[in-house]
């Protein structure tokens, strides 16, 4: 098995997916998301401290900046791609995988106080539409679609559609 690839690495395949290239903020929040990430690779110490402190700064920027809430804690698969920036919101228990689209205003978050670590997990090559709320320790299949403004509280097979307030899933021919 070969080592997974670095920071830069994975930015780079990042950057490829972004038709805007390096102006885009999605590009950012996700660049100083895999910076952030990488020090957990790091054995503790001071060294990882530092990094810490300095990763923290960065994600705080981004939430500023862009309005994309990217915590280092979520674990984020290869060539995530944010279409729009703004109102992002990621839960960081969170699981995201390989080619996913996530819209403006999405949320990724737990459902209630009394379990908080509960978050979402996106399969492959999942498209979240823009207003979307995905709650709590639900599970969408690869090559998912959560339709605009659908607020998805249960488990969404792969290859189906959710949408609406609460999310029905619709079968895709």
């Amino acid at each position: 098995m070969s080592p997974s690839p670095g920071p830069f690495a994975r930015i780079r395949e990042d950057r490829a997916v972004y038709r805007e290239g390096w102006w885009a903020q999605g590009l950012w929040a996700l660049a100083i998301y895999r910076l952030a990430a990488a020090r957990y690779a790091r054995p503790r110490g001071i060294v990882r401290s530092l990094w810490g402190g300095a990763a923290k700064l960065g994600v705080k920027w981004v939430e500023c900046v862009c309005g994309i809430s990217l915590p280092d804690s979520a674990t984020i698969g290869r060539r995530l791609r944010i279409e729009h920036f703004g109102g992002i919101i990621v839960h960081g228990a969170t699981v995201i995988g390989d080619d996913c689209v996530l819209r403006q205003n999405v949320t990724l978050g737990n459902r209630s106080e009394d379990r908080p670590m509960e978050a979402p997990i996106l399969g492959d090559r999942v498209q979240v539409g823009a207003g979307a709320v995905i709650l709590g320790a639900v599970r969408i299949g690869d090559d998912a679609i959560i339709g605009a403004n659908a607020v998805v509280l249960h488990d969404v097979p792969a290859g189906a559609v959710a949408v609406g307030n609460p999310a029905r899933i619709l079968e895709r021919r």
